[in-house]
């Protein structure tokens, strides 16, 4: 029995200041990605092409771990895409073969009078045949169930987005600022002729 399920989350972050804008920092996607997911979990295939190898998520009496292929991509504005281009279920044939997964999400930066917020939304969409036992599970029981297991998979990327993200930023900004102050410091100053 094919069934959709189908889930939606939008995120605001207040951005602190710092002296380097976070569109810079936007155009990194794979810091986005490690803000995301934990980092052991992400395997770079590319520039803009990472590998998540997701949590195992328990539906009625499956257990299903997918592996997500994502394309992270920036815009010039500082604006961040991603758009899954693949997916595998780990060990389970059956369902690998009938599932489907699409997430899209968008994140950009919005300034007005020297405040900074982050706005984005995800969609995510998983349409899956499931096996026969499931035929017998009335329908709206298993869209509730489906539905709700999808917004607590973006509830979570949310909450580590919203901790994690400025963290991160952060400690970068930290790191580039270290580096152009250490770098300014090795330059040899000019000698001045005086008796000029």
């Amino acid at each position: 029995m094919a069934t959709k399920f189908i889930a939606s989350q939008s995120v605001e972050i207040s951005v602190p200041q710092q002296p380097i804008p976070i569109q810079q920092y936007l155009r990194q996607p794979q810091r986005l990605v490690n803000a995301l997911v934990d980092s052991s979990r992400v395997q770079n295939l590319s520039n803009e092409l990472f590998r998540l190898k997701m949590r195992p998520i328990g539906f009625m009496s499956l257990n299903i771990q997918p592996t997500v292929d994502m394309r992270v991509w920036a815009t010039a504005d500082g604006t961040v895409y991603l758009h899954s281009v693949g997916c595998e279920i780990l060990g389970f044939e059956y369902v690998n073969h009938r599932f489907d997964l699409n997430l899209q999400g968008h994140l950009s930066p919005h300034t007005s009078e020297n405040i900074t917020l982050l706005r984005g939304n995800a969609d995510l969409q998983v349409q899956i045949d499931l096996p026969v036992p499931f035929s017998l599970t009335p329908r709206s029981i298993l869209e509730t169930s489906g539905n709700g297991l999808l917004k607590s998979v973006l509830l979570t990327i949310k909450q580590r987005l919203l901790h994690q993200l400025i963290v991160d930023y952060c400690c970068w900004v930290k790191a580039q600022t270290q580096e152009s102050d250490s770098a300014i410091g090795t330059q040899e100053l000019p000698i001045w002729n005086i008796n000029n």
